[in-house]
């Protein structure tokens, strides 16, 4: 039994609670077809666990066999007959433990690689606004802590429960036979060591899962602070002690709650161990005894001692077999939870590509658009927000019969105070949202009646934070086009002006940018992202604050490249700067989710409306520091 008392304390201390929660229906239905594909195998694990239970009453036999058959009557071919035997199947149940191993690890590992690959597939087509909400941590421990869960129940606990029935039944059964007086005074012991271990089993829970939250407020910490923008806030407060103190504070805790769990689970295997030792005392006593009043054999007695210890760990483990498999099934049910999320932009049945030519310039139409954002429930899912969720309104509309054409090749600039709903307008034509009334257009097709994919390859988009991976500055460039060569990527990073800065770099096209592109400056990061638009070459561009980031010759660089990657596509550019705005085909002035003025920079300045407020108090300076030709500016 202490072989196993590891294993038993495991599931005393996991949580009671789970088994009160409701699994949705046709959960374990759904299991079943994820086992499907390994059933072959999954049979071949549970034989060989049967099997592995068959031996361990084997060898109690054996032993008893060698005593009454070959010592006592002094048979030495027998002792020795036997003793290969016993050696035989301590090879046999070797090779057992490694087959069950090999089989255990392919179906964990090949049904791990099955959900994590699923779910994230899953969560990647989920929208915009689910990652807005959703806790990045929370969508990470469903891919790690929820997937090995619920891996557990084909494998550890499948196998545990099979293993533990038939060597229980084996067991029991042998020890009937042998002595159904001293089987019936051990199963009298069980209580003393049961009821206690129901009632450490209970703080085991509340330290585990207190020890699991103050971990995660660690990780937390560690994660925020541990990022280029985190550190560099302390630094620049001057707070990298008082950041120390609050670690060490949290590392306490979590060292103190260790401490106790430790003494927790010793106290649980000294227990275990404990009533081993008095059920072994008991038997060679009680037995002792009636070997002694000639009532049954030495080696019976032997057989028994061996037998008993074998007996109180599957007894004790199956006492909470209820918990062990709900956890596992809640787990494979919070993994559910994730894929029964639908996601609210999607392929309609039917869909179509977007026939836009690659060389071919589009119209952008937004016919009477209204937009109101998407309610919490039709996004996310309350047990992946950091917070408990309480905006359980529906979504606020933010905009009202939005009605324009972007005409091919036009340069459409869009102007407004903050919160206007500009940025919602250029979020609806690479739908990452759709319109809650109207109709969005390119080419004269619905985009929501076109796939994703034919859409996002057509429509280019460069935002204010471009995004960078912590990769290289090659593979960087190739997310926006996987086969492009080096001389491609060569040509786009030239022409946004940021090809020589690239050269110099010790390890040029392989340099790595760093997380999030922090080994750059704000302006380079900027230009590799519009290199990268440029390498994907669009029909239609979208621009959101894209220059905002770069020092006035970076900006004159990188204006100069994006009249160059204009030229010829439809534009649509939310502007803050004046040479933009001079130099748009059509202007639209955006207020509280309406259009309210529309035209050309000099017939809405004369206009002397909203337009003619804006210029006086965001453009005007600009035009005091204008010098010379007027470029194309975005941000």
């Amino acid at each position: 039994m202490p072989g196993n008392g590891w294993q038993v304390m495991a599931s005393f201390r996991r949580d009671s609670s789970v088994t009160q929660k409701k699994l949705a229906k046709g959960t374990v239905k759904r299991i079943a077809g994820y086992a499907r594909p390994y059933i072959r195998e999954l049979v071949l694990f549970l034989a060989l666990n049967a099997l592995g239970a068959v031996i361990v009453v084997a060898n109690p036999l054996l032993l008893k066999g060698i005593i009454d058959r070959g010592i006592i009557p002094h048979r030495q071919g027998v002792v020795i007959g036997l003793a290969v035997t016993v050696a035989a199947l301590a090879l046999l149940e070797a090779v057992l433990g490694l087959a069950q191993r090999w089989y255990s690890a392919k179906i964990g590992e090949g049904l791990i690689y099955d959900l994590r690959t699923q779910v994230f597939g899953h969560v990647q087509r989920q929208p915009v606004a689910f990652f807005m909400r959703a806790q990045t941590g929370s969508l990470i421990s469903r891919l790690n802590s929820d997937v090995i869960g619920a891996q557990r129940a084909l494998t550890t606990t499948l196998s545990s429960v099979v293993s533990n029935v038939i060597s229980l039944v084996l067991v029991l059964v042998t020890m009937l036979v042998l002595s159904w007086q001293v089987t019936l005074i051990a199963l009298l012991l069980l209580p003393i060591f049961v009821l206690p271990a129901k009632w450490v089993g209970k703080r085991l829970q509340a330290v585990s899962r207190e020890q699991m939250q103050l971990d995660a407020e660690m990780s937390s910490l560690m994660t925020e602070r541990f990022n280029v923008a985190g550190a560099m806030l302390a630094k620049l407060y001057g707070r990298p002690a008082e950041e120390e103190e609050t670690f060490a504070g949290r590392a306490a805790r979590v060292r103190d709650i260790g401490v106790v769990s430790a003494m927790y689970g010793r106290v649980f295997f000294t227990a275990l161990t404990l009533v081993a030792a008095l059920a072994t005392a008991m038997v060679y006593g009680v037995g002792g005894s009636l070997v002694v009043n000639g009532s049954f054999q030495l080696g019976t007695l032997v057989a028994l001692a061996t037998l008993l210890t074998r007996m109180y760990g599957p007894l004790t483990a199956l006492s909470n077999v209820h918990v062990d498999v709900m956890t596992a099934l809640v787990s494979f049910d919070r993994v559910f939870e994730v894929l029964d999320l639908k996601p609210l932009i999607d392929d309609k049945d039917g869909a179509e590509p977007l026939t836009v030519d690659e060389h071919e310039a589009p119209a952008v139409q937004f016919d009477h658009v209204s937009f109101s954002y998407p309610s919490a429930e039709e996004v996310s899912l309350a047990s992946l927000e950091s917070i408990a969720r309480s905006d359980t309104a529906p979504g606020r509309d933010v905009l009202f019969d939005v009605d324009f054409t972007a005409a091919p090749g036009q340069l459409v600039a869009l102007v407004g105070p903050s919160g206007a709903g500009k940025s919602t307008i250029t979020h609806l034509v690479s739908r990452l949202y759709d319109a809650s009334g109207g109709a969005v257009r390119i080419g004269g097709q619905d985009v929501r009646d076109v796939t994703l994919d034919s859409l996002r390859a057509r429509v280019g988009v460069v935002s204010q934070d471009a995004h960078l991976f912590h990769d290289s500055i090659r593979e960087n460039m190739r997310y926006a086009r996987p086969d492009a060569t080096d001389e491609q990527i060569l040509a786009a990073l030239e022409a946004a002006q940021v090809g020589e800065l690239v050269a110099d770099m010790p390890d040029g096209l392989d340099t790595v940018v760093g997380d999030r592109g922090y080994r750059l400056s704000g302006g380079e990061k900027q230009r590799l992202a519009i290199a990268r638009l440029l390498l994907k070459a669009p029909s239609v561009v979208v621009l959101d604050e894209a220059t905002a980031h770069l020092d006035s010759e970076s900006e004159a660089a990188v204006q100069r490249a994006l009249r160059t990657a204009l030229a010829g596509r439809t534009s649509l550019v939310i502007a803050h700067r004046l040479s933009t705005i001079r130099e748009a085909d059509q202007i639209l002035v955006v207020d509280a989710g309406r259009i309210v003025e529309r035209g050309r920079h000099e017939e809405l300045l004369s206009g002397g409306g909203l337009y003619a407020e804006l210029y006086r108090t965001q453009f005007a300076r600009q035009e005091e520091r204008t010098d010379g030709a007027p470029v194309l500016a975005a941000d």
